[in-house]
C-alpha cells in the first residue's frame, strides 16, 4: 500500500468556476439580448423566472385612462365625418405609448380640423409627456368640415388597468384600458456551457422587447433591483421591524384625515384640477406642504389658497392647534386660516 506524502496534493474533486458575467449582445431601441455565464445546474431557470415575471409585470408606466371626446357622450356614440366609430378609436387610443418626463399625472389635447388621417403625432406637445409613437393612427376623418376635439387623462402605473366606469366618472368621461408596462415580450432559454473540463454548466438568454418608452438595458436593471429588493427581507427574517413614524401623527391629524381624497372637499372644478395635476390627492399631502409652496403651483392662486383652507376648516381637516399658552392658539390657528402678507402677490397669476 503506498501512502501520500504531506508535501502532496491531489487535485480538487470539483474545479472551481469563473464569476458570473453578463453580457450584452444586443440594446436597441426595441429589442435587447443578454447572456449570464456560468451558471451551477438548475440555476438558469432559478434566475430567469423571477426575471421574466418582473420585467412583465412589475415595471412602471404611463398610460392614458380616459378620454373626453366632444360630442361623444357615451362609447357607443359616433362624431360627424369620422369614419372610425367611438369604440374603434378607444382601442387605437390604447396603443399610444408614452414616456412620462415628470413622473406626475398630466392632460393632453387633440384639436383637428379638416379632412386626413389622425395620428397620435397630433396630439398637443407638452412638457411632461413625449409620444414615443407618433406615426400610430388614432382615426380617420373624410370631410373638410370635420373637427375633432379630445381630451386625454395621462397617468402612471404598473402592469395593466382595465377600464371601468364604476369610479364615479361623470357623463361624457370614457375610460380606456391603461397598458402601463413598458415591456411587451419577455423571454429566457437555458443553454448548455463549457468551463475547462466542466461540462455540466448552464448559460441564460434572456431577450425583452420594450415599446419604446425604456431601453431593454434600463428595464433589465430595474427589473434586477426590484427583485433584489424583495429577495432583500429574506435576508432580515431575525431583525424586529423598526417602526416608521406615521406622516399623519407628525402633522398632528388622524389617518383617516390624512388620507382624505382632495375630491371629497367640494372644491371648484379649477382648484381641483390645479392640485390633481400637481399630483396631489390627499388632505394629508396638502397640509405637509407650506402655503408658499402650494402657490407655485400653476394657475393656482390666492383665491383658490383661500378657498381650500375654507373647505377643510369646514370639515374639521385641520390640524389641533395648541392652546397652552394664552394667546398662542388665536395666533396659531390665524397662520392656519390665513397666508401671510408675502404670500398675496401670487394673487395676480390667479384670473
Amino acid at each position: 500500500m503506498y501512502g501520500i506524502t504531506p508535501q502532496e496534493e491531489l487535485p480538487p474533486s470539483t474545479p472551481e468556476i469563473p464569476d458570473l458575467s453578463i453580457t450584452i449582445q444586443e440594446n436597441e431601441e426595441i429589442y435587447g439580448r443578454f447572456v449570464a455565464e456560468p451558471l451551477e445546474r438548475g440555476w438558469g431557470v432559478t434566475l430567469g423566472n423571477p426575471l421574466r415575471r418582473s420585467l412583465l409585470n412589475s415595471l412602471p408606466g404611463t398610460a392614458v385612462t380616459w378620454v373626453k371626446i366632444d360630442g361623444a357622450l357615451h362609447e357607443y356614440s359616433t362624431i360627424p365625418h369620422m369614419r372610425e366609430e367611438v369604440v374603434e378609436f378607444l382601442l387605437n387610443v390604447k396603443g399610444i405609448r408614452l414616456r412620462s418626463l415628470a413622473d406626475r399625472p398630466g392632460r393632453l389635447r387633440l384639436e383637428v380640423d379638416g379632412e386626413g388621417e389622425v395620428r397620435a403625432g397630433d396630439i398637443m406637445a407638452t412638457a411632461d409627456f413625449e409620444i414615443v409613437n407618433p406615426e400610430h393612427h388614432l382615426a380617420t376623418l373624410d370631410n373638410p368640415d370635420a373637427r375633432l376635439s379630445v381630451e386625454f387623462n395621462v397617468e402612471q402605473g404598473i402592469g395593466f388597468t382595465a377600464a371601468s366606469q364604476d369610479e364615479g366618472l361623470p357623463i361624457g368621461v370614457l375610460p380606456v384600458d391603461a397598458i402601463y408596462t413598458p415591456v411587451r415580450k419577455a423571454n429566457f432559454s437555458v443553454e448548455p456551457t463549457r468551463v475547462g473540463q466542466r461540462s455540466d454548466l448552464e448559460k441564460l438568454i434572456v431577450e425583452v422587447w420594450t415599446d419604446r418608452t425604456i431601453m431593454p438595458l434600463d428595464a433589465m436593471q430595474a427589473a434586477g433591483n426590484q427583485l433584489m429588493e424583495s429577495f432583500f427581507l429574506f435576508t432580515q427574517l431575525d431583525k424586529e421591524p423598526e417602526e416608521e413614524a406615521s406622516p399623519a401623527a407628525g402633522l398632528g391629524i388622524s389617518p383617516d384625515v390624512y388620507n382624505t381624497l382632495v375630491e371629497t372637499l367640494a372644491l371648484s372644478a379649477r382648484t381641483l384640477n390645479c392640485l390633481k395635476r400637481a399630483g396631489i390627492n390627499r388632505v394629508g399631502e396638502v397640509l405637509s406642504m407650506p402655503k408658499s409652496e402650494l402657490l407655485k403651483i400653476r394657475n393656482f392662486g390666492q383665491k383658490s389658497l383661500d378657498e381650500l383652507y375654507d373647505k377643510l376648516a369646514e370639515r374639521n381637516l385641520l390640524p389641533e392647534v395648541d392652546s397652552s399658552g394664552e394667546g398662542d392658539g388665536e395666533s396659531a390657528e390665524a397662520e392656519i386660516e390665513n397666508v401671510t402678507d408675502d404670500d398675496t402677490g401670487a394673487e395676480s397669476s390667479e384670473a
